[in-house]
């Protein structure tokens, strides 16, 4: 099982026509652009490739290339985004009437714009909606132990919209949603998850790649990018489509010294391996 390292995207995309491009860590850290990130996305681009964006905000579509340009991340970077936002979005459109509890900040609001959604108390919801943590410069998971006793008690389906444990915020850790709705799954909740490594942000960002190509392409001409073992490595394997494994992202200090790694130490960290590492995507 042997690793194999690259120094640019252009080593690893004969044959591919779509990229399937995981954001945060691979293209910005929440506070600033890779501009090199940026530049090989476009390039692949002016060579005819397609850039689908995919990642796991819990906020619709056009709200992330508003963040994305705010950090100097340009349009002509990628083709389309696909949000776990937009997928939760559909859920709630598709159960009219029925009403929501929102566990999430503030600034995750535009996923409720144009559904006005029946929004209520724990105490009767009909279901919950999770999009991050109330303040997750502050918290954790287990800050919401007891109100996810009571919502199982009341037996509610959690809706997590973004299936991250953790994200990078400049050079710290913090916690998203997918804490809060593991959690609920060990209290044995019912958790539904939209976002990587789940079948449906592919399905929708495969659909957008055909639609921008004029046709659909085939996996094997397919090529993920991201920097989550959990979500981008698994999301890609189980949809079947190869990985290039960013290393400068979450994961930065299990790959130090990754080279030396035996292959019992290359399926502990991986699982299934990807195509290539990178250390940080450029052309």
């Amino acid at each position: 099982m042997n690793l194999r390292f690259v120094e640019r995207l252009r080593d690893v995309i004969d044959g591919v026509e779509v990229v399937l491009s995981d954001i945060w860590g691979v293209v910005h850290n929440g506070l600033e652009s890779f501009p090199e990130a940026c530049a090989a996305l476009h390039s692949y681009r002016q060579q005819g490739g397609v850039v689908i964006l995919i990642t796991n905000a819990p906020r619709p579509d056009d709200s992330v290339q508003r963040q994305l340009r705010k950090l100097g991340v340009a349009d002509e970077t990628y083709d389309a985004i696909v949000s776990s936002g937009d997928l939760t979005r559909n859920f709630v459109a598709d159960h009219p009437g029925k009403k929501l509890y929102w566990v999430g900040p503030d600034r995750d609001s535009s996923i409720h714009r144009g559904l006005d959604p029946a929004m209520s108390g724990l105490d009767s919801a009909d279901y919950i909606i999770c999009t991050g943590l109330f303040d997750d410069e502050t918290e954790s998971a287990e800050d919401y132990r007891p109100m996810l006793m009571t919502a199982h008690a009341r037996k509610l389906p959690l809706i997590c919209a973004n299936p991250d444990i953790v994200v990078e915020r400049g050079d710290r850790l913090i916690y998203c949603a997918g804490a809060i709705a593991e959690l609920y799954r060990e209290l044995g909740g019912e958790v539904v998850f939209y976002g990587k490594p789940h079948r449906p942000i592919y399905e929708r960002a495969m659909a957008l790649a055909g639609e921008r190509r004029g046709h659909p392409a085939e996996l094997r001409h397919v090529l993920a990018v991201g920097d989550s073992v959990r979500t981008d490595l698994a999301g890609a394997h189980g949809f079947g489509i190869d990985c290039l494994f960013v290393t400068r992202g979450i994961h930065a200090e299990e790959f130090a010294g990754i080279d030396q790694l035996d292959p019992a130490s290359v399926k502990e960290l991986f699982g299934h391996p990807p195509r290539a590492l990178i250390r940080e995507l450029r052309w």
